[in-house]
């Protein structure tokens, strides 16, 4: 990095955690955790050679390795190519690449000036009744 910028927090790859991770500076996961991690104005990556088990909570995640857990993201999920991900995703946007994979429930929110609706609402108001609201993906024609 250059000088100014700001600093991230690194868990390496031979590094194990058991627990509760918080923080309030952004943080590299490359190693072992398991439980929570929350960095609630900040941003988490989880790096390609990370194994992470936890529920997660951050300003923006970025997805290179493997995680197990719910995400929630104030602002942006991004889930990289080769990235592995089961759990349910609940954030403001979401951007996912090509061989990334995925299962899980996603819940896009508005942002977060106004709240109230998630922003898939209006089609899942439009859905017949045979369709179940929550379901993953909505597409229009």
């Amino acid at each position: 990095m250059a000088a100014g910028d700001s600093t991230t927090a690194t868990i390496g790859k031979s590094v194990q955690i058991r627990g509760e991770v918080k923080g309030s500076e952004d943080l590299l996961v490359d190693g072992l955790v398991e439980g929570t991690i929350t960095l609630s104005d900040s941003r988490l990556t989880i790096g390609a050679n990370a194994r992470v088990q936890a529920n997660v909570a951050a300003r923006d995640v970025v997805i290179l390795g493997t995680l197990n857990g719910n995400i929630s993201a104030a602002g942006r999920v991004e889930m990289r190519a080769g990235c592995r991900v089961v759990g349910d995703l609940r954030a403001a946007r979401l951007a996912i690449e090509e061989n990334a994979i995925f299962t899980g429930k996603v819940d896009l929110m508005q942002a977060s000036g106004s709240a109230e609706k998630p922003a898939a609402s209006s089609a899942q108001q439009s859905a017949t009744p045979a369709e179940k609201p929550g379901a993953l993906f909505t597409a229009a024609n």
